[in-house]
């Protein structure tokens, strides 16, 4: 019954995303006065995360051997430029823009904890535990 609880498995991923997300603005951060560099960012978690169509789930590979599906965990194939800024020398980020963007990076995380922490305590009162 309680072998495979998917709320653990979808705060451990929400925080994984935020952690990612917050990686890639340091890196925009740090070349924020690199001439010609172009701003770069991940998609949310809900696009990543939710169904496509309303029964059915994204194929997630677990293992190499797996036909199709990305493997979890890297963000490579998911990282996409952000030109929507552009100063006069090329460089396309937007100190402000990724101010916005790691503040909500953090919020994400912060959700995620209060998820698994909200999960645990009505796993430990279903248990008789406090």
């Amino acid at each position: 019954m309680f072998q495979n609880l998917t709320v653990f498995e979808t705060a451990h991923a929400m925080a994984v995303h935020a952690g990612q997300k917050q990686a890639v603005i340091a890196q925009n951060v740090a070349n924020a006065d690199t001439p010609g560099f172009v701003g770069r960012d991940i998609p949310s978690f809900q696009e990543i995360y939710a169904p496509q169509d309303a029964g059915a789930s994204l194929q997630r590979a677990t293992r190499a051997g797996h036909l199709h599906g990305v493997k979890g965990g890297s963000i490579d194939g998911m990282i996409f430029e952000d030109r929507s800024f552009a100063a006069p020398d090329g460089n396309s980020v937007s100190l402000e823009t990724e101010m916005l963007r790691a503040t909500d990076a953090k919020r994400q995380h912060d959700r995620s904890l209060a998820i698994y922490k909200s999960a645990m305590n009505i796993l430990r009162s279903s248990l008789g535990r406090q």
